[in-house]
């Protein structure tokens, strides 16, 4: 399978790893429609492709994602568009998008400097595993803007940090540093700067060489979780243990338990 860079989103395929690399430093790597497409086909195919093991979002410059790039769609003087054109386009961009950052069986980890704004703090918040530096910034700024939230804010939030803090964030309009998303359960950890190349390469290292098997599946089964009754969720739980005990990685850590050595996982 083959993966195609754009205008504004680099993308790279480099043992087992997956990178897509936002890259408009000058607007904050703030999002169009073209890289939020991108973005979904890349992690739709990855999905898929045997040769993807851990899939990585982030962003070149100071800061991960400044958010959607409105100033452009609403600049002073240009057409506007017909009524009904943002609930008809968002479809195929960032709904389509948030739904295969969580549900893609691909573990995805998310490296986060500067800001991560709407959009941004939404990946952020999305992906399995986000490390952040301490002084990045965590914002959602729709209400400030006069809007309401999108990119799956309000559904995402109140399942990450409660509906009191949800309402902290996207109606009073308060933002975090990486700490303190870190210590409200936002992402996974927050690093001072110069560590955070270090700490994400740890992480990635880790899921690059896992069970990718069982790893998807108990993503899967996380996300799951979260809509399925007790009793629907445990045959989840079965379906997938099932799965999972047949795969070559299965093997590979039971033969190395019995060898008392540590497991190599081909993600098979």
């Amino acid at each position: 399978m083959s993966y195609a860079s754009v205008d504004g989103l680099e993308i790279t395929l480099d043992d087992a790893v997956l990178a897509l690399t936002l890259d408009r430093p000058e607007k904050r790597n703030a999002v169009n429609d073209t890289i939020m497409v991108a973005m979904a086909d890349a992690i739709d195919t990855a999905g898929r492709d045997e040769a993807v093991r851990v899939i990585v979002l982030a962003g070149n410059g100071d800061h991960f994602c400044g958010g959607a790039d409105i100033v452009a769609r609403n600049a002073p003087g240009g057409e506007r568009p017909r009524a009904g054109s943002i609930q008809r386009r968002v479809r195929s961009t960032a709904h389509r998008l948030m739904p295969l950052v969580v549900q893609t069986q691909t573990p995805i980890v998310c490296r986060v400097q500067g800001w991560a704004a709407g959009i941004g703090f939404q990946l952020a918040a999305a992906a399995d595993v986000t490390v952040a530096a301490a002084d990045a910034r965590f914002w959602e700024p729709f209400t400030e803007r006069g809007f309401t939230p999108d990119s799956g804010a309000t559904w995402l939030l109140p399942r990450l940090v409660g509906i009191v803090r949800a309402r902290e964030l996207l109606l009073l309009g308060r933002d975090l540093d990486g700490t303190e998303a870190a210590e409200w359960g936002l992402i996974h950890r927050a690093v001072p700067g110069a560590e955070l190349d270090a700490a994400v390469d740890e992480v990635v290292a880790q899921l690059a060489s896992g069970p990718t098997v069982a790893l998807g599946l108990t993503k899967w089964l996380l996300a799951a979780g979260q809509t399925e009754t007790l009793e629907a969720h445990l045959q989840n739980e079965a379906f997938a243990l099932e799965l999972s005990s047949r795969s070559e990685d299965f093997r590979e850590g039971m033969t190395a338990f019995v060898d008392k050595r540590p497991p190599e996982f081909r993600g098979r």
